[in-house]
């Protein structure tokens, strides 16, 4: 055994100075500077990934909810010990949270590895830093709890009830549309979010949390409570005890998140109508681990799981209407006849053992629905693919137009976000509300870091006219608030070379979600012409963290992790990816 495997608590993992003696004499000492006693620190040690700050308004309430944990874990005899690590405030970071995602997750995953701990409670909310988390705790492998922010409460204006993020790009949308005035969007945005927490729908925050849960990495039931709510503070005192459990019966991630529990989440995913962006996160998760998640599976489940959850931005109801009609353990007896009972979690308890005790719980079905009469008979997710995008693309179906799945369009192509924001609301954009979007150069690799910009806008001159939705088709992502007939993660993508590269303004497209495919109907010859006169993409940072991420993302089908942080897997030192 390793050294780590054996020492426990402040011994563990001691700092070298070729004296194993002196080493712990002087950790212990420095450790009394800060007033622990000696019996304190005689305790097993739970570490606690803090993730506060000024630039994460999800988590405002995180310092009372560290209190909790603390009082947990020394309730149950342990000693917490909490650390400082990079937090990922969606609206605060440019580009995009996605790209520091993996920053992130290193840093978990490094302290962790690091610092004498015995077990961790992983403090996550804002939607990147749960899968960063779970991420890095996957690699480190130490007995890990997730705890997450919980959702944003709704708020009301002049009647009507209010709930970040769907309800934002609801009024911008008719703000663009020039049906509600400068002076009403003002007051709408001081409206919109108005307590701490994550967004109050089934955005990508509160998908990853309800995963988690599925995953076993979370206390029952603990998903879905609302961030300002007393439940919330006394699932932060339940996880620091659970914490301590765990080091008394350890159980890694490694013998949770197995194949097993990646297909439950899966299903989970589906039933809830959940964001695109949990692909990439489960994919990237999973990919720690050495699980594969092929797209093609994705299509798979969905056609054979309903859609089970009636919430925005799919449905009618909030995360705190899920929350109190009963949440994941609701969706999960549900789910159970498609689920592997036999997976372990966080409490030791399998999956199976842990839905026999909850039978004959209270569920309101008009927000969680019975699987015999669900809100959609099939899953909210599909993968496409096809000439546009060999190695596939996502559309959430249930947030889409069922009219336009089966359309072939002229294209209309903007080739960089600033192309763009520079022309979509021209008056002489050439565009009729009869056409497809197609935005180029906005992937992982592309320099913008694959932002939330996959729901391009309506052009306002359409937008004025009524059209509601159009199919848009990127290689970026959207948020898991947004809604709309909307295809993401082209890949590969166009910063890569691409098909996405050569589409251009009046070639047809056609989108088939029965047959799964999204297809450019350009012919090969024009194709090999176009791709001889590719300009290449633009020369990469020089230096920092946005070189290595230029250098070691991979593609969403991936997961958008580093090449060099998946189990097992390491690149040729020329792949390819940037040629063509």
């Amino acid at each position: 055994m390793s050294e780590r495997e054996t020492e426990h608590g402040l011994a563990r993992g001691l700092t070298n100075y070729g004296d194993r003696g002196f080493s712990l004499y002087l950790r212990r000492s420095f450790a009394k500077s800060m007033g622990y006693s000696s019996a304190l620190l005689a305790r097993p040690i739970v570490g606690i990934a803090y993730p506060g700050g000024a630039f994460n308004n999800c988590h405002r309430h995180f310092p009372e909810l560290l209190e909790a944990v603390k009082r947990g874990v020394l309730a149950a005899g342990g000693l917490p010990m909490d650390f400082p690590t990079i937090s990922l405030g969606e609206v605060f970071l440019n580009p995009t949270s996605l790209m520091f995602r993996n920053l992130m997750a290193m840093d978990v995953e490094e302290m962790v590895r690091a610092q004498p701990m015995d077990a961790v409670v992983l403090m996550g909310g804002c939607d990147k830093t749960v899968p960063a988390q779970l991420m890095g705790a996957a690699s480190a492998n130490l007995p890990a709890v997730q705890l997450v922010a919980g959702p944003m409460m709704t708020s009301r204006y002049q009647g009507e009830r209010f709930g970040a993020c769907t309800d934002c790009r609801r009024f911008w949308a008719r703000h663009r549309a020039g049906k509600v005035s400068a002076a009403e969007i003002l007051a709408i945005e001081g409206n919109l979010a108005t307590t701490a927490g994550t967004c109050a729908v089934m955005g990508t925050a509160s998908t990853m949390a309800c995963l988690a849960e599925a995953l076993g990495m979370s206390l029952p039931g603990t998903a879905a409570i609302p961030a300002v709510h007393a439940d919330r503070l006394r699932a932060g005192e339940a996880t620091g005890a659970a914490a301590v459990r765990l080091i008394a019966r350890p159980i890694t991630p490694a013998q949770i998140v197995t194949p097993a529990a990646v297909e439950n989440a899966l299903r989970v995913l589906l039933a809830l109508g959940g964001s695109t962006n949990a692909i990439i996160h489960l994919t990237a998760i999973a990919g720690r681990l050495g699980i594969p998640l092929p797209l093609a599976k994705l299509n798979e489940f969905s056609d054979a799981t309903p859609v089970l959850v009636d919430l925005k931005p799919t449905g009618e109801h909030y995360m705190e209407n899920f929350f109190a009609a009963g949440g994941m353990s609701a969706v999960l007896r549900e789910l159970k006849p498609l689920l592997h009972l036999e997976c372990l979690t966080v409490t030791g308890e399998t999956l199976g053992e842990r839905l026999d005790a909850e039978q004959g719980l209270w569920v309101d079905r008009s927000v969680v629905r019975p699987a015999t009469d669900p809100v959609e008979p099939v899953g909210g997710l599909v993968a496409l693919f096809g000439s546009l995008a060999p190695r596939g693309a996502l559309l959430k179906r249930s947030a889409a137009d069922k009219s336009l799945f089966e359309k072939e369009g002229r294209a209309v192509v903007f080739t960089s976000l600033a192309d763009l924001a520079a022309r979509i609301d021209r008056d002489d954009l050439e565009v009729t509300g009869d056409e497809i979007l197609v935005l180029q150069n906005a992937g992982p690799v592309s320099g913008s870091g694959m932002p939330e910009a996959g729901y391009l806008p309506i052009p306002a001159k359409l937008a004025r006219a009524g059209v509601k939705d159009m199919i848009r088709i990127s290689d970026a992502r959207m948020s898991g608030t947004a809604f709309g007939t909307v295809v993401l993660h082209v890949t590969p993508e166009a910063a890569l070379g691409g098909p996405l590269a050569l589409v251009r303004t009046g070639d047809r497209i056609r989108l088939s979600v029965s047959a799964r495919r999204i297809d450019l109907l350009v012919d090969d010859a024009e194709l090999e012409r176009r791709r001889a006169q590719r300009v290449p993409a633009a020369d990469l940072p020089v230096r920092g963290y946005a070189r290595l991420y230029a250098d070691h993302v991979l593609q969403a089908d991936q997961g958008c992790d580093f090449d060099f942080l998946r189990a097992g897997e390491r690149r040729p030192a020329d792949d390819g990816r940037r040629g063509e």
